[in-house]
């Protein structure tokens, strides 16, 4: 029976209720001191499922001993039900396998990702719902979470972080100031009341005056009540009193004190070891000269338990005491004798460690190649956890930088930006090899980059890339250009393109950044279509064999937002005779050079496309940099409910794989959407992550862009004009978005009553747009020579161009200004059809401002209103959740293998369509065949 938890009972029983009754997935971290009892709140709510049937639990207890060995809680909490394995999706069944150590481990692809362990968690943990039926919820228990390796905590995370309505129930429990920033609902344990503890202690032999002294010195700790209740007041006497966690340690070391020697020995020989594996400790224990006879005396005293082939401490600090109350020299022989008998190399290569005394190239070694062995099972942090133990232990300064260099990238892909730095930097210090500056300063780079300052990175890149070898030399190249292109570090890609100027990419971006349209752009236009044909006719594997994300620090979807990011390069390497197979890198960095030149069917194209070998093949970290590039194309197709829903997605991978630091310019994609609906607030708020006291902001393009077409739309024309003066004049004056901004400016400059600061901005579009050939631009340059020369023909020739065009938003700006113009010329006739095109383009996009200008031209035409009513729109009532599933779900996709494509469970997508049906006005999958849903405006 517990005391004085009831509150605490009633919230898990609620969550589990939850789950039973309705389906409602949940999750809770239960958090407190040692003792608190948090193990007892999860045993308990194991006893509240029946019995019968399938594993309806699964549980998983941390062990300080295995945190540097990669799954080994995946393998202890899913043993149980590693048969159902084949049952998943084959992409998540291999990283399965390949975290567990089956079959597929050795095989494991090398680009596999490392979030879709926990995606096969998830989906697991679904199917044990559904085959647990009215007999659920599944519950899965996670005690002493502060220990646990940080591959499982990392799957483990993403899986409870994606739960919806799967009928699944997971607790954790970990120590206080411990599994941190996991962004899970939290229980804390408080102390028991006196009256609680007094209750506990209630079976105790105490006097009253003993259990008042206990009651006060355990202050509310139940393990310290029942340790301190059963010594009596042996342990409280003294003139300082001791913490309550100590007190409770010296009560264990007091009873391990008082066993035999041999009994102490084979305690410490299983604290040492750890894992409580049976086998691998009587081993060690025959060689020292005791065995398992010898533990019966700590049996009696409850301070083990002993089952099959397994040997547990009945709490950690019991393990604590044993190990350290031992002397240095005893540990150390303990350790060289569980190292001696071993029979798994990651275990001899810990025990070796423990047992070191000074450095040793062989011990570290060992080490290297437990890290190696953790690496090819994509558990970085471990990987790089292990290479930093061996680093401790080596004796040459060479190596040792090495070793911390190596460190430092896989730490780096673990998302663990200041850990990264302050690896790369003792290596820094210790290294003499020429090509360890180049090498480190890609770790710095990305360091910066991921903090928000791509212009440092870009520098460093650039400066740096001279020591690399050369294959290593061109990526950096590569990568730092477009670091520098995206954040108007101009001098980085003038700089790079002097060093490798046979790369066509990196040329093109130096010819625009140095307002050299005339080439650069037909230079790069080229270069799109050759990876859009070579996309088209690629080999079916979807391997990717050379280029644009073969560097190390490309793992896990580090990469660039915004136009033109992304690590790596095309180069010259990406098409042609006798070049390499399109990799998938190459598809991803042609989408965002297509966003560059304004190529929009082509950007579209080419992300839809990796966004899809990105779900097929489970890449899960690489997703939310594609997804951003994928939701510019869609705002630039007036899809904005696609693009909010893409870009949520984003934010929800990004959050979900650790990486939160990204949402704030993940989100401000969505800040032009603002800018056209005119929601000042949204777009303030959206755009807030992005500025940067006392510096330019580094994505500072589109926060600059959309606040001046905000201004634009309001009205606000004098304020619009001087944003759009400083973007024209700033660092990133030559980007794709700076260029359709100074269209804005010319339209800025007219209603503003100052036409003459319009012609600069005119010139500078028209020439961009000319050199492009997109339909798009050269329609709005014709609008914009319209507005400056108040004639008529460019407004024809404008509207005729962008009925074959791709921009629905400037499409009907150009309409709404030859409507006026129009109407003007008082051919009211001849407006009224070009603004009811406009108000319902409008209208679909909510371009508020715009729409209230259209329809005031419209009521000046002598015309109330749209002649035809606008049908609201079905897909601006759905989440952007719901939007993804109903579009796959319509396209006769299954549930499974949209949750599969989604990253969630299958039961969570039947929800989603439970909960669209009602909005869309239908009740089946066969009715929502029926429906159109693609955007009107596309």
């Amino acid at each position: 029976m517990l005391y004085g938890r009831n509150d605490e009972q009633a919230r898990i029983s609620s969550v589990l209720t939850e789950a039973r009754e309705h389906g409602r997935s949940g999750v809770l971290l239960l958090r407190g001191e040692a003792g608190i009892g948090k193990s007892a709140l999860l045993t308990e709510a194991a006893r509240l499922l029946p019995v019968d049937g399938p594993p309806h639990v699964l549980r998983v207890t941390g062990i300080e001993a295995e945190s540097d060995i990669a799954y080994a809680g995946l393998n202890q909490l899913l043993w149980p039900v590693r048969d159902r394995l084949d049952a998943l999706p084959p992409p998540q069944a291999a990283a399965l396998r390949t975290a567990l150590g089956g079959r597929d481990a050795v095989s494991a692809e090398p680009g596999q990702d490392r979030f879709t362990t926990g995606l096969a968690v998830l989906t697991l943990l679904a199917d044990l719902a559904d085959l647990a039926g009215e007999n659920g919820p599944v519950l899965v228990l996670v005690d002493d979470a502060q220990w646990l390796d940080t591959a499982t905590v990392e799957a483990l995370l993403f899986a409870a972080r994606r739960l919806a309505a799967e009928g699944v129930v997971m607790l954790f429990a970990s120590r206080d100031d411990t599994f941190a920033g996991t962004g899970l609902p939290e229980l804390r344990l408080e102390r028991l009341a006196d009256g609680d503890a007094e209750r506990l202690l209630a079976a105790r032999d105490l006097t009253p005056t003993g259990r008042a002294r206990v009651v006060r010195e355990a202050a509310g700790n139940p393990l310290a009540l029942q340790e301190l209740g059963a010594a009596g007041t042996r342990l409280m006497d003294g003139p300082d009193p001791l913490p309550v966690a100590d007190r409770v340690l010296a009560s264990f070391r007091a009873q391990i004190g008082r066993l035999p020697e041999s009994t102490r020995l084979v305690l410490l020989i299983a604290a040492a070891e750890g894992r409580g594996h049976m086998p691998t400790q009587l081993n060690a224990a025959h060689s020292m000269g005791v065995g398992l006879a010898d533990l019966e005396e700590a049996e009696r005293a409850r301070l083990v338990k002993v089952t099959g082939r397994s040997i547990s401490f009945r709490h950690p600090l019991i393990r604590a005491a044993s190990y350290h109350g031992a002397v240095a020299a005893r540990r150390i022989a303990v350790h060289q004798a569980l190292a001696d008998t071993a029979d798994d190399p990651d275990c001899r290569a810990r025990h070796r460690a423990s047992a070191a005394m000074a450095p040793d190239e062989d011990v570290a070694a060992d080490l290297q190649e437990a890290a190696e062995r953790a690496h090819r099972r994509i558990a970085y942090a471990t990987a790089a956890a292990l290479y930093r133990h061996a680093a401790d232990l080596t004796p040459a300064p060479g190596m040792r930088a090495e070793r911390l260099g190596a460190a430092a990238s896989l730490i780096l892909q673990a998302g663990r930006l200041d850990e990264a730095e302050d690896l790369a930097v003792q290596a820094e210090k210790l290294s003499t090899d020429p090509a360890a500056p180049a090498r480190l300063a890609r770790v710095h780079a990305a360091v910066e980059y991921e903090r928000g300052d791509p212009r440092a990175a870009s520098r460093m890149m650039v400066d740096n890339a001279a020591g690399a070898a050369p294959d290593e030399r061109a990526a950096m190249l590569r990568t730092g250009a477009v670091y520098g292109w995206t954040s108007g570090e101009l001098p980085a890609v003038l700089r790079a393109a002097e060093l490798l100027p046979d790369d066509r990419m990196i040329r093109g971006l130096a010819l625009l950044s140095g307002g050299d349209h005339a080439r650069g752009l037909p230079l790069l236009t080229r270069l799109v279509a050759e990876i859009r044909d070579a996309a088209g006719h690629r080999n079916g594997t979807g391997q990717q064999v050379h280029g644009a994300g073969t560097h190390a620090l490309n793992a896990d979807g580090h990469v660039l937002d915004g136009e033109g990011s992304g690590h790596g390069g095309l180069g010259d390497s990406a098409t042609g005779a006798g070049r390499h197979v399109l990799g998938a890198g190459d598809r991803v960095r042609g989408a965002q050079l297509a966003l560059i030149i304004g190529a929009d069917e082509a950007a579209l194209e080419l992300a839809t496309a990796e966004v899809a070998h990105s779900r097929r093949h489970g890449l899960i970290g690489a997703l939310p940099n594609i997804l951003q590039t994928l939701a510019q194309t869609q705002i630039a197709a007036g899809r904005h409910a696609d693009a909010e829903a893409t870009v949520a997605e984003a934010i929800a991978l990004a959050r979900d794989t650790g990486r939160p630091h990204r949402e704030g310019r993940l989100g401000a994609v969505l800040s032009r959407i603002a800018a056209i609906e005119g929601d000042e607030a949204r777009l303030r708020e959206l755009i807030a992550p992005l500025v940067v006291t006392g510096a330019p902001p580094p994505h500072g393009g589109l926060a600059d862009s959309a606040l001046a077409l905000l201004d634009l739309g309001l009205g606000r024309y004098d304020d619009a004009l001087r944003r759009l003066h400083e973007i024209a004049h700033g660092p990133r004056r030559h980007s794709t978005g700076s260029m359709v901004s100074a269209a804005d400016q010319v339209e800025a400059a007219v209603r503003s009553g100052q036409p003459e600061l319009a012609h600069a901005p005119f010139e500078r579009f028209r020439a961009w747009a000319e050199a492009g050939r997109q339909t798009w631009a050269l329609a709005v340059a014709l609008h914009c020579e319209a507005l400056l020369t108040d004639s008529e023909e460019p407004y024809a020739r404008a509207v005729r161009l962008h009925e074959r065009s791709t921009r629905p938003f400037e499409r009907a700006r150009t309409e709404l200004l030859y409507g006026e113009w129009l109407r003007r010329a008082r051919r009211r006739s001849d407006a009224r059809v070009l603004l009811r095109s406009a108000v319902e383009i409008f209208e679909h996009l909510r371009a508020n401002p715009w729409l209230d200008r259209a329809r005031a031209e419209l009521r000046a035409t002598g015309e109330a209103g749209p002649s035809v009513p606008t049908a609201p729109d079905l897909l601006n009532r759905l989440t952007p959740q719901e939007l993804q599933v109903v579009r796959m779900a319509a396209e006769g996709t299954s549930s499974r293998e949209i949750a599969s494509q989604l990253f969630l469970s299958p039961r969570t997508v039947e929800y989603h369509l439970y909960k669209a049906y009602p909005k869309l006005g239908i009740s089946s999958r066969k009715e929502l065949s029926r429906l159109t849903l693609e955007p009107a405006t596309t």
